[in-house]
């Protein structure tokens, strides 16, 4: 496949509320998208890059320098390039996975509408529905925090994950658990249904001094705790795997399948939450996949606050075997008024897996134009 030019589109979509976590509030996204061109049709990408390097060392402004200067002209210079060809192409480039993932999910878009598959398909999904969780953010007090956590079970989520940090963290997870009930089955409209299962995600927020009030969470049957401490602190999540009941998933340290093995294998992780945009890409997901299926580590679906554009691959993936826990594909409606596609709805605490080649959704260019940041940037003839 012959790439002749990308398309740099900057976009501003609010969000329908705030979004804080441990690392500041979000209330909007700035998303990064390309449209990739090619001599067998074009694709769409999407950069989860946030606006500031405050969850990772990636940020927009960077991933777009990236691309624009390094990634997008290796593959213009390339005879050709595909999707599984495509981190071989850029191998040169250190890091910088978010944008390497945007630009191999254009290309791999642009290929599978190409030969009429969908990413589903192409990923060995298994399942047609994939059940939702949904990420809730730190709110100004335990009152509000029901309020909202209420409404999302109304809404038919099968799994809370509440964000917490120092201060935030043992009254809130009480009183939601209080609010859900116990962990028990229930017949629903697709078959039994698990309800109230609840998670909690700290992103980095704690150090190894923190251990003994972890071990506090215990009591609340929670599904898991994830990422306490920093990404590169393994050692840190083998003493509170140890140290504690609750199972400790990894989600920012794992960056590729040999550091997801090697922290299984240490005794760091019993669950692994994969993000194609963190770890380079879909297929290297994939990859994330088996080697925890191998093992017997179950997976989930993490989410990035993604348009439609990412979700659609994100909900692909997730209806891989391996993914046996709801993951944060929430509906469209969780985070815009407005999605970039097709709104994803929830049904039952269900997204239906998209089977239209490619990605399966269609761009809305209408809204790309209104929510434009800055004109197009196009790289390439």
């Amino acid at each position: 496949m012959k790439v002749f030019s990308v398309e740099l589109h900057r976009v501003g979509m609010p969000l329908v509320r705030p979004f804080q976590t441990s690392f500041g509030t979000q209330t909007a996204r700035d998303v990064l998208l390309l449209r990739v061109r090619t001599d067998a049709g074009d694709g769409w990408g999407e950069c989860v890059a946030m606006a500031d390097p405050v969850y990772s060392s990636e940020y927009v402004d960077g991933a777009e320098a990236v691309l624009r200067n390094y990634l997008i002209p290796a593959i213009l210079a390339a005879p050709s390039v595909t999707a599984a060809s495509f981190a071989n192409t850029v191998r040169f480039v250190v890091g910088h996975r978010m944008a390497k993932a945007a630009l191999e999910t254009a290309l791999l878009d642009a290929e599978l509408r190409a030969s009429a598959t969908s990413f589903a398909a192409y990923f060995g999904a298994v399942r047609s529905r994939v059940d939702c969780g949904v990420s809730v953010g730190i709110a100004p007090t335990v009152d509000a925090l029901l309020e909202e956590v209420a409404r999302y079970v109304a809404e038919g989520y099968r799994r809370i994950k509440l964000k917490i940090k120092p201060g935030w963290d043992l009254e809130p997870v009480a009183a939601v658990r209080d609010l859900l009930g116990p962990v028990r089955e229930e017949t629903g409209a697709t078959g039994a249904v698990t309800r109230g299962l609840l998670q909690v995600d700290a992103n980095t927020a704690y150090t190894a001094n923190d251990i003994e009030h972890l071990g506090r969470l215990d009591p609340f049957d929670l599904l898991l705790i994830e990422q306490p401490f920093v990404e590169e602190d393994i050692a840190t999540h083998i003493a509170l795997a140890r140290a504690i009941e609750t199972p400790v998933c990894l989600d920012e340290s794992i960056v590729d399948t040999a550091v997801a093995v090697d922290a299984i294998e240490r005794g760091a992780t019993s669950i692994v939450n994969i993000k194609a945009g963190r770890v380079g890409g879909y297929l290297e997901a994939v990859r994330i996949h088996d080697a925890c299926a191998q093992r017997g580590v179950p997976v989930w679906c993490g989410g990035m606050l993604e348009s439609g554009v990412g979700r659609a691959a994100n909900v692909a993936l997730a209806a891989m075997t391996n993914f046996s826990l709801p993951g944060d594909t929430s509906g469209s409606s969780r985070y815009f008024a407005e999605d970039l596609t097709e709104p994803f709805v929830l049904r039952d605490g269900q997204l239906d897996v998209p089977t239209g080649p490619g990605s399966g959704v269609e761009v809305r260019e209408d809204l790309v134009r209104e929510w434009a940041l800055r004109p197009v940037e196009t790289v390439g003839r």
